[in-house]
């Protein structure tokens, strides 16, 4: 489990679901905040970045939000 990481996520968006396949397929567990079901999820993400792009992970306050970029930093801390 990556602690000090949030995947905020929507389960229809693809760019999403590429994440959370990587995850699935490499056992990668996270805190992750489904922005469609969660009002202050997304409140949270706009917070954070200043948008309410998804997929975007909080790595201790820093917003990375290239789907590609993402996998590559989870593949890198597996």
């Amino acid at each position: 489990m990556l602690d000090n990481c949030v995947l905020y996520y929507r389960p229809t968006c693809p760019f999403c679901i590429k994440v959370l396949n990587f995850m699935q397929e490499n056992g990668a567990t996270l805190t992750m905040r489904d922005i469609s079901r969660d009002p202050s999820a997304r409140e949270d993400l706009v917070a954070l970045g200043g948008k309410s792009q998804v997929p975007c992970l909080d790595i201790a306050g820093t917003a990375m939000y290239e789907s590609s970029d993402i996998i590559d930093y989870l593949r890198k801390q597996l």
